[in-house]
């Protein structure tokens, strides 16, 4: 039952201390797994991330479930979920408590103004190793670059993602932009043509 309580307090911290949404506590939620050894390696993690991406929901809630239940099964799930969810629940009942002028004190603002470069840091920081992790299939390390392990075929889908994310579809004189799960399902089904049949 200790992992009960250590998935609820690993969990409870990550989101009481993630300012900028859900990617930007993928570096903190690495780090909280991989020392609590709950994951054997990054790999692991990343595919984690994968998974809770493409599920429905908010991200931080899928990613605390999916680890919990490997954890502890449902009761995990359950204890990871309340413990990401609960700092944010009652930091709004604080806002909700104080009013909307405490957020327009210059105390304030001038701390969420400080905050903002280092979540923009932080979801750079996973772009970019997520980005070299699925081109170069090793974790990013600057000490040693590895050039030779280029995977092309996950190029491919990067570029033809990235392209019809800002394509725009004429249909009956209507101009339309692909809908997000469109393009996900068109992503596994070039994965799955690239990897397994190609």
């Amino acid at each position: 039952m200790l992992i009960l309580v250590e998935l609820f307090v690993a969990f409870f911290l990550i989101g009481l201390f993630t300012f900028g949404g859900g990617y930007a506590m993928i570096p903190m939620i690495q780090e909280t797994v991989l020392e609590k050894g709950w994951m054997e390696s990054i790999d692991q993690i990343y595919e984690f991330i994968g998974i809770a991406e493409a599920t429905p929901g908010p991200f931080a809630v899928n990613i605390a479930t999916f680890i919990g239940y490997q954890q502890f099964g449902i009761l995990g799930s359950a204890f990871a979920t309340l413990g990401v969810v609960t700092p944010s629940f009652i930091i709004i009942l604080i806002i909700a408590w104080l009013g909307d002028k405490f957020l327009k004190t210059p105390l304030m603002q001038n701390a969420l103004k400080g905050i903002r470069p280092i979540v923009i840091g932080l979801i750079l920081s996973v772009a970019v190793g997520i980005l070299y992790k699925n081109l170069f299939m090793v974790e990013l390390d600057f000490s040693n670059l590895y050039f030779n392990l280029f995977d092309y075929k996950a190029l491919i889908i990067i570029v033809i993602a990235f392209t019809l994310c800002f394509a725009k579809i004429k249909i009956k004189g209507k101009v339309i932009k692909i809908n997000p799960i469109i393009l996900i399902l068109i992503c596994g089904v070039m994965g799955l043509i690239l990897y397994t049949i190609l």
